[in-house]
């Protein structure tokens, strides 16, 4: 079963085992991983999801569409170039994936 390592703002570290096809956020907001806020539940209209992707995962991931690039430029905590919105990261059979929260999504 695929994993989701989470390091949430004040450093602690969650390892989840996580669903092919469910979002990084809908696996982190399911397990009550603290700092994620997913105010629109996962429909691409808010930033309050925001997490850094470990820069040796960056590339394995899907391109980023250009709402989600969009909504980037909204979040709490300025972006970097390894930003993505975890509502938009699916869980696939085959890979790990470490993400880390910002400090405060609103």
């Amino acid at each position: 079963m695929p994993r989701v390592t989470f390091t949430e703002p004040d450093g602690a570290v969650v390892e989840i085992e996580a669903n092919p096809g469910d979002s990084v956020m809908e696996t982190a907001v399911r397990n009550g991983v603290q700092g994620i806020v997913a105010e629109c539940g996962g429909s691409l209209s808010c930033a309050t999801c925001h997490v850094f992707v470990r820069e040796d995962e960056v590339d394995e991931l899907p391109a980023m569409e250009e709402m989600e690039d969009e909504m980037l430029w909204g979040t709490a905590v300025d972006r970097q170039p390894n930003s993505r919105l975890s509502c938009q990261l699916r869980v696939t059979e085959d890979f790990d994936l470490h993400v880390t929260m910002p400090d405060t999504q609103v």
